[in-house]
């Protein structure tokens, strides 16, 4: 990860080579000298006017620009798509829990969505297509062929046979009508795919059921049979060639099965925000943890946001898409965007137990619908309390249609253990994405004076009352204002002064050409009157300037001089009037309704202006006077966000608010240490304001030329908009000033149209959509009209163009960036995000080095374990809390599980009598906390997917460790293969359990022996006393797995070589001397996933399924994707274990 120096004479010297027309990389160009109240004329400003007539672009530069404009494609009308679509089908409310009418997971949920959707007459607003059933080819693209034609079966099986083969899955119910409802639900999620990305609609949401992100290769979980999130994503690739699918998952639950999915595969990024509370919420996953990153290939791209405790916010949902979810997103460029939407975070839902609002979730689909050019696909997931589902489903639908955000109730700012999973998160992911990169100066602590975080308030908060949402209903969405007497202000004495009358024609003949000024609502402009105007300006100075009006030309151009950088014709007081009015009207239209946007097309520019002066081309401060016309007219202190992206830092505006708190002032613009003008040290990133207004001026300094969209983006997430949404303004005011466009002669900064449409999408989320945009600089007239342009297009409700960020921050953007967020993070806890301790309570941390990056094992996953007489307990289901193991498995389950003890003092050998673990029953060895190597079997709590434990898998406990601690991942040889399970030993025994009645039961021996092998490896104690001990946070807990009894695969085993094994022996293909495996056809020996995946890689060339782990001697099978143990693997482990450790295998026979 490298970035170029701002200062770095080779990259200056190398560009003017390639680029001749590349804008000036040194401060010369700034027209100014410090501002302040000597009026003299910048000597700086008239040596550039004499040398280069202020940079004026040659024809040949200007036409290489308008070529570089004509790729972005802003031909509006064309690509303006009909809306949203709607798949909503009343057959999927065809099945339901035959032998529980309580379960959750029911069809008075689709019920209760479509009558708020009637209610706010949101069906008829949409495109409405056909559900369709998804092909078996299609549901293969994730599933494999045995499982589908398993759960095909289901059609006609009785309510016996069901319920026994849903006893065989977790939380789960089977109908005879499961099957045909979760066809359909996969195939309405694809025939959107179809629609979004053959251009019939612009985005879609598809309101179905049964569930499907806990569904994997071949296993039913957590209400899901089929995965329609992941089979749309493989579809959209396959079909549609997409290359990059962006998977977001915000339903409460982890989405293991989407995970497992993908987690290597690098052409789809996949994010999940959940309850995770360190590992003791369903599903129970360490690979649920932030620790899990991915596999191979596929490292950096799967992405998990765990929270550890309830009542998590919206503001916490927001901070984790600002901080992590956008950067990573934009940098990794998709073009499709899928969204596992369940609303079980939402207040009220007895899953969740989050509190999170409707109005919170239309700012998440906000957010998601500035990337992949807008194309953007809700598939309907969890919620289970009614009410908060259908507003919830109905707030994200309105959002989808363009809608614009209801403002949130009290945002507020991100918890504190909120920071603390972020803050993993991102150092976990820092090493694969560039766009995460931190500046040298990184936060180290949260030391501010005068805070400490255990004084913040904390969670859990009280239960509310979900708030009514008011949707307006708009004549129009976008006001225009533009007057063309606003040209009259010209120079008397430069035509070549940047300023000129051309900048508002320009736009306004681009914003006619593409179509988008016949789509605003144009309103009259008018004078701003003398009360507007003396809300901030002195009377003295307006009187001063309304003179002007009648003075002869040698006595404008003495008054002229009185300023700083200015010029003064007759017409200069009646524009600079007409351009502050213009931005009152819009004010006036939208606070009354009959706009909800608006942009003004205004000159002369205004944020210069001072109380009592002009300056830098400014007279009247436009944005000022109408943000105080707001506060006017609305009859109290309206909180205003004011957005100064201008290149040049707005003196006057900051000034003017800096002791008002009701005012929050951001400026982005160039600095260059105090010699950029305005010059001085006003637009430093330690001004913050004054007495009761501290802390409401925030300045971030640019120190160089060349920023552009990745710079002002990554402000935009780090910065600007966590403080925006914890101030919650009810008005954005935005001074537009696109003198940082590329090319512009003055700002050389290097952002894009694109860019500028993207800035001005997220800030569309805040203030209930209501934003104004009022032109300032911009002196490059290609630039600024289509800048202009791409704005009103985003505020007009169309997507922001695909933006391809071409290179990361600048670490000079970085630290300025850093310096104002350490500034700041007194005043706004938005900011506070450090380095926390994240406690992962049953489970350690792994360690994140950009060195190597030790992800979670899921080399143990999906194994299914027929429990003999279980029984579905839906009150135990996915949703329920497990504040431990033992409340997690239901009493009527035989315990398959085993408890390793370990207190600190005693070495796994002295805990299992010096032996392994009798490998009739399980494949678990011991862990040694030396090397944190994990010997189960190669297995870890990663891929189970039961709270119920499925197989037997248990929790491990290990002390309290930092998200810097140290972990070495468990063995596998599964090297890139998606979790499967097969279900020829399924199949098998579902033969065996003689379908119709119960399920056989097994012999009372066995059982005695398990339990007495139990007792054993647990320390001789009583089975059950184990499992009382297991919350110990002094002892170190550990689980084993209970592998298949028996797989087809096992006569695949070959007799054991004549010259035996030697478990040293290398990697036969890298020479590698860890983590290897023999194969049990061949016996030839390969490292595994962890090391090269060579093992891997001969078992896809030979199709050798079984091999045997050199480090713990359990045994994997390719083809059941499942540990095995049976009679006919004994003597070869046998073997092993005596070149191992010199003896035989304990319990071997």
């Amino acid at each position: 990860m490298t970035s170029t120096g701002q200062d770095s004479t080779t990259t200056r010297q190398r560009r003017s080579r390639h680029n001749p027309h590349s804008p000036p990389l040194d401060s010369s160009i700034s027209p100014g000298v410090k501002k302040g109240a000597g009026l003299r004329s910048s000597p700086k400003l008239a040596e550039v006017k004499k040398k280069g007539r202020m940079k004026k672009l040659s024809q040949a530069a200007e036409q290489d620009l308008i070529v570089g404009f004509q790729g972005l494609d802003l031909n509006l009308e064309a690509k303006t798509l009909p809306g949203t679509g709607l798949v909503f089908d009343e057959q999927l409310n065809e099945f339901h829990c035959l032998w529980d009418d309580s379960f959750p997971e029911g069809p008075e949920r689709l019920h209760a969505i479509k009558e708020q959707l009637i209610r706010e007459g949101l069906l008829d607003r949409c495109v409405s297509f056909q559900a369709r059933f998804a092909e078996k080819e299609e549901l293969m693209l994730v599933h494999s062929l045995e499982y589908i034609d398993l759960m095909e079966t289901t059609q006609y099986m009785n309510e016996g046979e069901l319920r026994v083969l849903a006893d065989t899955y977790d939380s789960v119910y089977l109908h005879p009508n499961s099957y045909t409802c979760a066809c359909l639900a996969s195939g309405s999620v694809l025939r959107l795919v179809d629609a979004v990305l053959g251009a019939e609609i612009q985005n879609g949401m598809a309101i179905i059921r049964p569930p499907g992100h806990h569904a994997q290769h071949s296993l039913m979980d957590g209400y899901c049979m089929f995965n329609h999130v992941a089979v749309a994503a493989r579809y959209a690739q396959v079909k549609h060639r997409i290359q990059r699918v962006l998977i977001v998952d915000w339903d409460v639950h982890h989405g293991q099965g989407t995970q497992f999915t993908f987690d290597q595969d690098p052409s789809v990024l996949y994010f999940s925000i959940h309850r995770y509370e360190q590992g003791r919420f369903w599903p129970h996953l360490k690979a649920s943890n932030w620790s899990t990153i991915g596999f191979g290939q596929g490292q950096g791209y799967t992405i998990n946001v765990p929270w550890n405790q309830v009542g998590m916010r919206d503001a916490d949902y927001i901070a984790a898409f600002l901080r992590v979810l956008l950067p990573v997103a934009l940098e990794f460029q998709p073009q499709l965007v899928l969204v596992a939407a369940g609303f079980d975070a939402l207040q009220g839902d007895p899953k969740g137990e989050m509190a999170t609002t409707p109005a919170g979730f239309a700012q998440l689909t906000h957010l998601l619908m500035g990337l992949a050019g807008g194309r953007l696909i809700l598939s309907l997931e969890g919620g289970y309390n009614l009410r908060s589902l259908a507003e919830g489903v109905s707030a994200s639908l309105h959002t989808l249609l363009g809608d614009p955000c209801p403002m949130l109730e009290s945002p507020g700012a991100p918890c504190a253990s909120a920071l603390s999973s972020l803050s993993c998160t991102l150092e976990a992911l820092e090493p694969f994405w560039e766009t995460l990169m931190r500046s040298d100066d990184t936060l180290e602590g949260d030391h501010v004076e005068g805070y400490n975080v255990e004084e913040e308030e904390e969670g859990p908060w009280p239960p509310q009352a979900l708030p009514i949402l008011m949707w307006p209903v708009l004549q129009a969405r976008t006001g225009l204002v533009y007057d063309q007497r606003m040209m009259d202000h010209y120079n008397l004495w430069d035509n070549h002064h940047p300023e000129i009358p051309q900048r508002v024609s320009r736009i306004m003949c681009r914003l006619e050409e593409l179509g988008l000024a016949g789509r605003c609502l144009t309103l009259p402009a008018r004078p701003a009157t003398d009360a507007e105007l003396l809300t901030c300006h002195s009377a003295e100075y307006v009187g001063r300037l309304r003179a002007t009006e009648k003075m002869k030309t040698r006595e404008l151009h003495r008054e002229s001089a009185n300023f700083e950088s200015i010029y003064i014709c007759p017409s200069t007081f009646a524009c600079a009037q007409l351009a502050t009015g213009a931005s009152c009207c819009l004010v006036e239209a939208v606070l009354a309704g009959e706009v909800l946007n608006g942009i003004a097309v205004v000159r002369p520019p205004g944020h210069h202006a001072e109380q009592d002066a002009a300056c830098g081309f400014c007279f009247f401060n436009s944005v000022a006077v109408a943000a105080r016309h707001a506060q006017a007219i609305s009859g109290h202190a309206l909180r205003i966000l004011i957005v100064d992206w201008d290149v040049h830092h707005g003196n006057g505006t900051q000034h003017i608010f800096e002791e008002d708190p009701s005012v929050l002032y951001i400026s982005l613009h160039r600095y260059d240490h105090g010699t950029f003008f305005p010059m001085g040290d006003e637009g430093a990133s330690n001004q913050v304001g004054r007495s009761a207004g501290t802390g409401f001026t925030v300045n971030v300094a640019w120190n160089g030329p060349r920023m552009g969209d990745s710079e002002y983006l990554a402000a935009w997430h780090r910065l600007v908009l966590p403080i925006a949404y914890e101030f919650n303004p009810e008005l954005v005011l935005v001074s537009a000033g696109f003198d940082a466009a590329w090319r512009d002669p003055l700002g050389g900064c290097q952002l894009s149209p694109e860019g500028y449409a993207h800035l001005t999408h997220l800030l569309m989320g805040l203030a209930g959509g209501r934003i104004i945009l009022i032109l300032e600089g911009g002196y490059n007239l290609t630039s600024i009209s289509e800048s202009m342009a791409a704005c009103t297009r985003t505020l007009l409700g169309d997507p922001p163009p695909l933006l391809t960020l071409s290179r990361p921050p600048l670490s000079g953007a970085l630290a300025s960036i850093t310096e104002t967020i350490q500034v700041h993070r007194r005043y706004w806890r938005s900011l506070r995000a450090t380095k926390v301790e994240d406690k992962e309570g049953p489970f350690s941390s792994m360690s994140v080095t950009k060195e190597a990056i030790q992800p979670a094992n899921p080399g143990s996953t999906e194994r299914l374990t027929m429990l003999e007489g279980s029984n579905l307990d839906a009150g135990m289901g996915k949703a329920t809390p497990a504040p431990s193991v033992q409340e997690s498995i239901p009493a009527q389950t035989n315990s398959e599980t085993v408890v390793v003890q370990l207190t600190k003092d005693q070495s796994p050998e002295a805990a299992t009598g010096g032996a392994t673990l009798d490998q009739t029953t399980s494949e678990a060895a011991t862990l040694d906390q030396t090397t944190s190597e994990a010997a189960s079997g190669g297995a870890t709590l990663d891929q189970t997917t039961s709270e119920k434990p499925v197989g037997g898998d248990v929790l491990i406990q290990t002390p309290q460790a930092s998200c810097a601690n140290s972990q070495t991942p468990p063995t596998s040889p599964v090297q890139g293969a998606t979790p499967q399970i097969s279900h020829s030993p399924l199949v098998g025994n579902l033969r065996t359990l003689e379908l119709g009645n119960k399920a056989q039961e097994a012999p009372e021996s066995q059982i005695a022996e398990e339990e007495r092998l139990l007792g054993e490896i647990a320390g001789d104690q009583n089975i059950d006393d184990s499992m009382q001990a297991f919350g110990d946070t002094d002892q170190a807990m550990f689980y084993a797995v209970t592998p298949l009894l028996w797989c087809p695969h096992l006569v695949a085993v070959c007799p054991i070589p004549e010259g035996g094994l030697d478990v040293s022996q290398p990697c036969q293909e890298c020479g590698a001397l860890q983590e290897n495996w023999a194969c049990l056809s061949c016996y030839e020996v390969y490292c595994s996933r962890y090391i090269n995946a060579h093992m891997l890689q001969h078992h896809e060339s030979s199709g050798h399924p079984l091999v045997l782990s050199y480090v713990d001697l359990s045994t994997w099978c390719y083809g059941c994707q499942a540990y095995v143990h049976h009679q006919a693997l004994l003597d070869v482990k046998n073997i092993a274990h005596q070149n191992k450790f010199g003896e035989d295998m304990p319990h071997s026979h």
